[in-house]
């Protein structure tokens, strides 16, 4: 067994290979990238093997040696269970801290009206919700669960199926083109489209083009209109009245169900290739304020139901 001595050589070993560079691993470990390479160098002294392999062209970027390579999982495996350990000695506390990763459309039309449920059944656990919009990795940036919008496979985590989608157009029950809540086939043409471009880098991604042709409207152009990067910002464009959104039924499940939002065009839906998934470590599965989290994200869609998802 390695000495204790050698943990933070193997920590900036671990880092190092995950961002193949030291400076990477110095960004995440708040320390200099010479720091992180006297680590390094220290711990193949210390194993007579080279980790490495230093390139000759004057690149920084560092691949592993093949003995490297084959010893990282474990070692990889060995911190994750570290931190579980840690995490169980720190929920010992009063108040033990979940941090809990979502997109920020997600957070703002799903789970912000509803976390106050969570803290009110589990008020001995603190919840810091990271809205990042970007990927996220759950040992770096310690996180414990979150959700993510895909097709449920994400390298080094589980997955389980919390909501499925699909899209519809809505709008404003007091937008000015509509006639006893419906809308015609002039007043489609000439109606402003709102696209969600957030999801432009999915090509399955259902579009206004794809929705038009398959309700039989292939006349209407869909080029035009207001493109916005932002889910919950094109749901909110809608609900102000400023044209037609392609709505994903998670997102405007509560404003349908107030009646802050319409369908103008009844039950014609376009199916959606991903789904949203509850997300962890697969060591922190039995760390208890993540499977409390867990469960009740579970139990908040079940007791929605699924017509509230379907709208």
């Amino acid at each position: 067994m390695p000495s204790l001595a050698y943990l933070n050589a193997l920590r900036a070993f671990e880092a190092t290979a995950r961002h193949q560079g030291f400076a990477g691993a110095a960004a995440e470990l708040n320390v200099t990238a010479a720091a992180v390479g006297q680590q390094v160098r220290s711990l193949e002294a210390w194993l007579g093997i080279t980790l490495f392999n230093r390139a000759s062209s004057g690149s920084k970027r560092l691949t592993l040696t093949d003995a490297a390579r084959a010893a990282l999982p474990d070692i990889q495996d060995g911190f994750a269970r570290l931190s579980v350990g840690l995490a169980r000695l720190k929920d010992a506390h009063a108040h033990a801290c979940l941090t809990v990763t979502v997109s920020p459309a997600f957070a703002a039309k799903w789970l912000l009206p509803r976390i106050d449920r969570f803290q009110q059944a589990y008020p001995q656990l603190d919840v810091l919700l990271d809205t990042s919009q970007g990927t996220v990795d759950f040992l770096a940036e310690r996180v414990d669960i979150g959700v993510r919008y895909g097709a449920g496979k994400w390298p080094g985590l589980s997955a389980t199926l919390l909501m499925e989608e699909s899209i519809f157009p809505v709008c404003s029950p007091d937008y000015a083109l509509l006639e006893n809540g419906r809308l015609s086939v002039a007043a489609l043409a000439q109606s402003t489209l709102l696209h969600d471009v957030s999801m432009a880098a999915n090509p399955d991604y259902p579009t206004w083009r794809r929705w038009l042709d398959d309700a039989g409207y292939p006349e209407i152009a869909a080029e035009h209109g207001l493109r916005i990067n932002n889910a919950a910002a094109v749901v909110q464009a809608a609900l102000e009245g400023k044209g037609l959104a392609l709505g994903r039924s998670v997102m405007v499940a509560d404003d349908l169900a107030s009646g802050r939002l319409v369908r103008p065009f009844g039950e014609h839906i376009s199916p959606v290739p991903s789904a949203y998934y509850i997300v962890h470590r697969p060591e922190s599965d039995n760390l208890d304020k993540v499977q409390s989290f867990k469960d009740w994200l579970l139990a908040e869609v079940a007791s929605q139901g699924k017509a509230a998802l379907s709208f």
